[in-house]
């Protein structure tokens, strides 16, 4: 009798195992974890960093209950350069990152509507919500290729150089000035100065080393860009809006996140959008009021204006957007459209609420 029963037992024992194996197996894939590598190109002590990416990769973790983990990589410590960040995050060499459409001229023409001269406002935050709207309507099919988790702009952006501060028009000519985006060297030219495109990284040592006597960037990089030594005076202009803003996506690769479980897309959506743009614009507003109280500290002039030059170069940034309008327009793109659609959007973050 125990012999007719060894069979079966062992049998069944076996059967167990196995279901043993497929239960854990299945409760591991339910529980899977995720590490998501993310990278960006400056100091991790910048605003956006500090106040954005990081608060940000901490509430991720905290909404999946620990299944997300996020790491970030400051200064390109994954490798390759700034302006080649979409194709590391769209081929995959980084799950996400921070990217400057900006830093490759004519890839994504239609951004730059919203870097035109005195387009946005001194609000980041406001300026970023814009951006969203914006990017839903006419840039989510150019990054198609990538999921975009946020869209937004930095805060006011001014004129940091050597020397003393810019007081009329005319003290732009002949200066060899860094800037960050087309629309923003495209402004400096019409003003008389000698534009040099460059990636952030590249604006200290270029400033040390006499390439430029400086260029236009905003408060909140200046401390971390050591422009409190490498600078004597910072520049902005009169008013609410802004002499040049620059367009940013915080977007993560395609294939990974639509490789993970429902629920930890779910974490991430939900950590995405509008919210996550007003987010990281906000993110500058706050740096900009402690790089402008650095910059100060450190005895360097810090000047305004007047509204009567600050219309002049306004009156020049009309110039700059028309002739965009038309290039634009050659190219197939509707270029009036796309300015009075970024007009509408930063109208729009702007109108009080009900």
């Amino acid at each position: 009798m125990m012999s007719m029963l060894k069979f079966p037992l062992t049998l069944s024992m076996k059967s167990a195992g196995l279901a043993a194996i497929l239960a854990a197996a299945a409760t591991s894939a339910l529980a899977q974890d995720v590490t998501l590598r993310f990278q960006h190109f400056v100091s991790p002590l910048s605003a956006n960093p500090k106040h954005f990416m990081q608060p940000w990769a901490d509430k991720v973790e905290a909404d999946s209950n620990g299944r997300i983990k996020v790491e970030l990589y400051p200064a390109m410590q994954l490798g390759g350069k700034a302006p080649g960040q979409y194709d590391l995050i769209r081929d995959g060499a980084v799950d996400g990152g921070w990217v400057i459409p900006g830093y490759q001229p004519g890839r994504f023409p239609e951004a730059e509507a919203l870097e035109l001269p005195f387009m946005t406002t001194k609000t980041g935050e406001e300026a970023s919500k814009a951006a969203w709207i914006f990017t839903q309507k006419h840039l989510m099919d150019d990054f198609q290729d990538v999921h975009v988790i946020a869209a937004h702009m930095h805060g006011p952006g001014l004129v940091h150089k050597t020397g003393a501060a810019i007081s009329t028009v005319e003290d732009f000519e002949g200066l060899k000035l860094r800037g960050p985006s087309r629309p923003a060297t495209l402004l400096l030219n019409k003003l008389g100065a000698s534009p040099v495109g460059m990636p952030v990284p590249a604006f200290p040592e270029a400033i040390a080393k006499g390439v430029v006597d400086g260029g236009v960037i905003t408060w909140e990089m200046s401390p971390s860009l050591k422009l409190d030594e490498l600078t004597d005076s910072h520049t902005d202009v009169a008013g609410e809006q802004s002499l040049y803003n620059l367009y940013f996506i915080w977007a993560m690769n395609k294939d990974v996140y639509e490789g993970m479980p429902a629920d930890l897309r779910a974490v991430i959506d939900a950590n995405s959008g509008f919210m996550a743009s007003a987010w990281a614009g906000r993110a500058h507003d706050t740096g900009d009021v402690t790089g402008r109280a650095a910059m100060s500290a450190s005895g360097n002039e810090i000047a305004e204006l007047s509204e009567a030059e600050t219309a002049r170069i306004a009156a020049l940034g009309d110039e700059v957007i028309a002739e965009w309008i038309e290039e634009i327009t050659a190219k197939g793109l509707d270029g009036q459209a796309l300015v009075e659609d970024a007009r509408a959007a930063v109208r729009v973050t702007r109108a009080p609420a009900n």
